[in-house]
């Protein structure tokens, strides 16, 4: 994996680790359900994230492959 797209792919976790956190902390601490808004935004966020790991992943077998 290229430095660059490692990178991307490190600040996407952080951030969608940290958004996971302060949903847990309102279920656990206020007993607030998040939106239903914030929990479509980070299942797209995973799926952009699974999309640029899965893309990386299918160049670098194809060029196993070969």
């Amino acid at each position: 994996m290229s430095q660059t797209k490692r990178e991307q792919v490190i600040t996407h976790i952080r951030y969608l680790r940290q958004e996971l956190r302060e949903m847990h902390l309102g279920i656990i601490e206020d007993d607030l359900l998040p939106e239903p808004s914030e929990i479509r935004g980070l299942i797209a966020q995973f799926e952009a994230l699974l999309e640029l790991i899965e893309g990386n992943t299918k160049i670098q077998s194809n060029a196993e492959a070969a």
